[in-house]
């Protein structure tokens, strides 16, 4: 979410001291109106580090994503691109017709995919349906082609932050207020006035959808507060739950000192 214009304080993109203390990349560099993707982010990423490196200094990746981390250790499959025109129309139909339509799309188009498929697993569906129109082969196909590899785990040094759960939810409940206090509603409103289709990913934004309805008046900006905490902290769940499970002894767990 980083990526994307308009959303600074909402993704808590580096501040103005953290910019001007060492050069940051790739933040804030993609219209919201744009389709992004994990691949795309991967081939500008591989660009980044490569002129890093040319310049005899260390790269650092930071990111809460580990899709992305495993992307450019090669551990990704990899996938054909999607012409934008394809992914639009997919994608608005997804939130017209359904997933049930798609679905069935699917089953005729790749009948082993459709029958894999769980109806209701959208992202799986659209994809497998994105892939299947684009270039005519069923996406596992390509599932299992590694990627190429930009960071080797090896040699790199690997930390995940990690945390007293009491603590990260403390400041995940602060955090969100004092947001708001820095400009989140301007970014929401900057962001609904450039009328950002709602199946594009930068609406999915946590806090979106809650300043939204604080906007038009369906709550309260203390139930718009609480109700982003809330979505918050269940990310932040499914984040250490994805670390817990995926990420191999090479990644050391690090707890932070955190000032309240």
């Amino acid at each position: 979410m980083q990526v994307y214009g308009v959303l600074d304080r909402l993704t808590a993109r580096p501040g103005a001291a953290d910019l001007e203390a060492v050069p940051h990349h790739l933040y804030g560099h993609v219209p919201p109106q744009s389709a992004y993707s994990t691949g795309i982010w991967l081939g500008q990423a591989a660009d980044v580090i490569a002129g890093i490196r040319a310049r005899g200094r260390l790269p650092v990746v930071v990111g809460g994503t580990g899709l992305y981390f495993r992307a450019l250790t090669g551990g990704l499959s990899d996938m054909p691109a999607i012409p934008e025109p394809i992914r639009a129309e997919l994608r608005a139909r997804l939130e017209t017709e359904g997933v049930e339509v798609l679905h069935g799309e699917l089953a005729r188009l790749d009948p082993a995919m459709g029958e894999r498929l769980r109806p209701a697993d959208r992202q799986r569906i659209l994809r497998a349906l994105e892939v299947v129109r684009a270039t005519g082969k069923s996406i596992s196909a390509f599932q299992g082609r590694g990627g190429a590899q930009i960071v080797d785990p090896v040699t790199a040094r690997c930390l995940v932050l990690d945390p007293d759960r009491a603590i990260l939810h403390a400041r995940i409940n602060s955090r969100f207020a004092g947001m708001m206090e820095e400009g989140a509603i301007d970014e929401v409103k900057q962001l609904v006035s450039l009328d950002v289709p709602p199946q594009h990913p930068a609406m999915k934004a946590i806090g979106v959808s809650q300043i939204s309805d604080y906007l038009a008046g369906r709550h309260s900006l203390d139930e718009a507060i609480d109700l982003a905490s809330a979505a918050t902290r269940q990310y932040a769940k499914r984040q250490m739950t994805w670390f817990r499970n995926q990420l191999d002894s090479r990644w050391e767990r690090v707890q932070p000192e955190v000032h309240k």
